[in-house]
Parts: C-alpha cells; sequence; structure tokens
C-alpha cells in the first residue's frame, strides 16, 4: 500500500516531463507570469537563439514593478511619463516585447493592472493544482490557492518561455498541525510567523509545508 501524498508531492508528481535518478525532474509549466524587471533579458535570449514562446496561451504579462503609484494619466486623459529612465526603458521593453511574441499583454494603465501576483488570480490565470512560475521571489505566495508556484531567475524565464518546463529537485517536505484555540487579533500571518520563528527562515527555500489546523484551532479575525 502506497503511503498518503502531500498537496505538493500530487501536483509535482502530476507534472513531471522526465525525472533523472538523483530525483532532479523536468517540471511542466502550467502558468507563467512575466513582469518588465527579469524579462528584458530572456526575450532578448529567444532573439539571438531565433527561438519563439513555446507557449505564449499560458503566459501573460504584467507591469508592475516599476510603475509608480501615482497617477498615470494626466487631466486629459494623456499617459505620463516614467521619470526614471531605467524604469522607463524596462517598461517599454515589455510593452514591445510580449505582443511580438504573442503574449497577452495587460498595459499600465489598463483596469486590470496591479500587482502581479494579485492579477494572475483575479484574472482567472493562476489556479489550484496548477505549477506557476514568475520572476520574483513573491511567486510562492500563489500557494495560497493551492498552486505550486516557484520565484525563478532571469536565465530561467527564458528557458520557461522557450520550452515551457523547468528543471527542478524536489523540496523536502514537513507536516505543521496547529491546534488549540486562537486568540482574538491573531491572524492567519501570526501563525505562519511563529512557525518560522520555530523552524528557522533557511528551512523555508527547501521545505515544503503543509499545515493543518485541528478543528479547534480559529481564528476570530480575518486572515491576513
Amino acid at each position: 500500500m502506497t503511503r498518503p501524498r502531500t498537496l505538493y508531492e500530487k501536483i509535482w508528481d502530476a507534472h513531471v516531463v522526465e525525472q533523472r535518478p538523483d530525483g532532479t525532474s523536468l517540471i511542466f509549466i502550467d502558468r507563467h507570469l512575466v513582469h518588465e524587471v527579469t524579462s528584458p533579458q530572456a526575450f532578448a535570449g529567444l532573439r539571438a537563439s531565433g527561438r519563439t514562446v513555446r507557449r505564449p496561451d499560458l503566459t501573460l504579462a504584467v507591469p508592475d514593478h516599476n510603475l509608480p503609484t501615482t497617477a498615470r494619466k494626466d487631466a486629459a486623459g494623456n499617459r505620463l511619463p516614467i521619470a526614471d529612465a531605467e524604469s522607463a526603458a524596462q517598461l517599454a521593453a515589455l510593452e514591445k516585447n510580449a505582443p511580438e511574441f504573442g503574449i497577452r499583454y495587460i498595459d499600465a494603465v489598463a483596469p486590470e493592472q496591479g500587482i502581479v501576483h494579485v492579477v494572475g488570480p483575479e484574472q482567472g490565470f493562476s489556479l489550484p493544482g496548477t505549477t506557476i512560475v514568475c520572476g520574483d521571489s513573491h511567486t510562492a505566495c500563489h500557494g495560497g490557492i493551492g498552486a505550486l508556484a516557484f520565484g525563478i531567475g532571469t536565465s530561467e524565464v527564458e528557458h520557461v518561455l522557450a520550452t515551457q518546463t523547468l528543471l527542478l529537485q524536489p523540496s523536502k517536505t514537513m507536516e505543521v498541525r496547529v491546534e488549540g484555540e486562537v486568540g482574538p487579533g491573531v491572524t492567519a500571518k501570526d501563525i505562519i510567523l511563529h512557525i518560522i520563528s520555530v523552524t528557522g527562515a533557511p528551512a523555508a527555500p527547501v521545505m515544503s509545508s503543509n499545515i493543518r489546523a485541528a478543528r479547534s484551532a480559529r481564528c476570530r479575525s480575518r486572515a491576513a
């Protein structure tokens, strides 16, 4: 009889394209979120090698890191220029690269624009049970919707654009049980921070934690 698998293991196993004897696996990527900071060099690499984007339909480009939180249009509805030259160049590159490679692009002034990791779930692009990558460390927050998500570097962004796969080592898994009654004002974020204080931050990059709350562990306040 096989042992029960964690959600991490179920999603991982369902996406293995090929596996080496040491466990290193080529994983199929269901969703790729792209922004302006980690993508210019990746698109340049594709052009240099004469490659196209393998699955543009599974890729979504959203400008967010270099956009100011101030107004982006003047009173007449004209777009305001980005003051920082480097930021402006990266934003312009994404606006050019995405449509050139057939990728859906959410414009900087579109109502749908926002933080890339919020836009994905809002637009129904990020889904439970999928593998998701983005060139940003906060990609892991998609675990909150039941996805297996990774923050990746620029060279990996290029690899996913070209192949729709990623070479990864499986993480160790750890079950965390939360028991007892949660006090007033304590949120889910407080619980997570306490768990990290016990396990240590270095465990985060190498462990996939499955957190189970007993029925008596109730948060009276809104989870953060």
